[in-house]
């Protein structure tokens, strides 16, 4: 069996319903013996302070009891109120603590003592917490991808992109790109593949390229010439670019310093000059509005789409993982970033106040509905027990003040030339 939460309250309650109910018994008793008393000033003024004492305690006993409950079970006017009054009173009190309590002056200085950022580092460091919002967000990647292929979608992109790469921001992303690999020595690897594709295709189609040679060689100096030296100048010729191209090694060379120069160069020219800009956005929006390459780019898109899909349907897929990843790469930013850190508490800041108007309406009204609902013997059981106490010392005082002030008048009254 179950122990009563509210056992304790309940003892309380009763033990001051007792001494207040005794110090009414009390007075009555005073007063039925004050007439017993034979005629007297301290039997006067007893029966004065022990009736005005009676009377106030009867009178508070009323009204506390009224507020509960029908005083002696008769249903008296204007009694009961709380059971009676508890959809009205559960309204009052929701717009009561909308309005008056969540405040947006109160709302500002709460969130002022919350440190969001921290709150959201903590969850974003919780595995328990981010698994489970990685998996969501990887379930929504089918959603989102199918989206694309939504016809409205796919012409707006198909508007929008060459735009975009049009743009500086083009000139800004490729001169990033290309900063990347020059400070990682990344544009030496890719120099040395296609160096390397270079000898392989000149290796692969000597035999072409030397009568290539032969053959324009006999066009300039005649068919005689060609006939006699023409062989000879297209082995010297193929002999000397393969030279070259040994010549550029895997350290340096001049052909690499030169590629390096030159790539720092550009990198400096898209960063700072419009005109250099301006022709690589041309340049990348000829290339985007070509048949094949929008063919070729929407087949590799339905590639890479299918291979995500799977990916984020398998829950050891990368795709979850990457998404943890990233959450925990956001949780080090803002242990770390301090105007991250202002960001988000601004950002908490204003959605706050933004839905403040409407959650002051619904907690209103929740509020309201919860009341509404409660049973008024629970109501009223609960609300007494929580209360009762006090409104008991109200009894106590009550009668108390009664009886002083009784005495107080029958001594004034004697003081008078008018006897009581």
């Amino acid at each position: 069996m179950s122990q009563d939460p509210d056992a304790g309250l309940r003892a309380s309650l009763n033990h001051h319903k007792l001494f207040a109910s005794s110090l009414l018994a009390l007075m009555a008793g005073l007063t039925i013996a004050s007439y017993a008393m034979p005629p007297s000033f301290g039997a006067s003024l007893l029966r004065d302070a022990a009736k005005a004492g009676f009377i106030g305690g009867v009178a508070d006993w009323f009204a506390i009891t009224a507020l509960f409950r029908h005083p002696l079970g008769l249903p008296i006017p204007h009694t009961a109120i709380l059971p009676a009054q508890k959809e009205r009173l559960g309204n009052a009190l929701g717009r009561f603590i909308a309005n008056h309590v969540f405040t947006e002056a109160d709302i500002r200085k709460l969130l002022v003592n919350i440190d969001s950022p921290a709150i959201l580092r903590r969850f974003l460091t919780d595995s328990t917490a981010t698994r489970p919002l990685a998996e969501a967000l990887a379930s929504m990647l089918p959603k989102l991808l199918a989206s694309i292929e939504d016809g409205r979608a796919r012409r707006l992109l198909v508007r929008l992109l060459p735009r975009l790469i049009g743009g500086r921001a083009a000139g800004m992303v490729v001169a990033r790109a290309l900063a990347g690999l020059v400070e990682g020595g990344r544009h030496q690897e890719v120099f040395t593949f296609i160096l390397g594709q270079l000898k392989e295709t000149l290796a692969a189609r000597e035999d072409v390229l030397r009568e290539a040679i032969r053959e324009r060689v006999a066009q300039q100096g005649g068919r005689l010439v060609g006939w006699a030296i023409g062989a000879s100048v297209a082995k010297r010729v193929l002999s000397a670019v393969n030279q070259e191209l040994e010549r550029v090694g895997p350290d340096s060379s001049e052909m690499r310093d030169a590629f390096d120069e030159w790539v720092r160069h550009e990198i400096t020219r898209l960063e700072t000059d419009p005109a250099r800009i301006a022709e690589l956005g041309t340049a990348l929006k000829s290339v985007l509005a070509h048949d094949t390459v929008k063919a070729w780019a929407w087949d590799v898109w339905a590639r890479m789409r299918r291979s995500l899909e799977l990916d984020a349907a398998n829950p050891h897929g990368r795709s979850i993982a990457v998404i943890e990843g990233a959450l925990g790469n956001v949780s080090d930013l803002l242990a770390q970033d301090t105007t991250a850190q202002a960001r988000v508490n601004a950002a908490v800041e204003s959605l706050v106040l933004r839905i403040l108007p409407g959650a002051q309406a619904e907690g209103a009204k929740f509020i309201g509905r919860v009341i509404g609902a409660w049973d008024a013997a629970t109501i009223t059981e609960k609300l007494e027990l929580r209360i009762g106490k006090d409104l008991q010392y109200i009894r106590v005082n009550g009668t108390l003040v009664g009886f002083i002030l009784g005495a107080a008048i029958n001594l004034v009254l004697r003081l008078l030339p008018v006897q009581p």
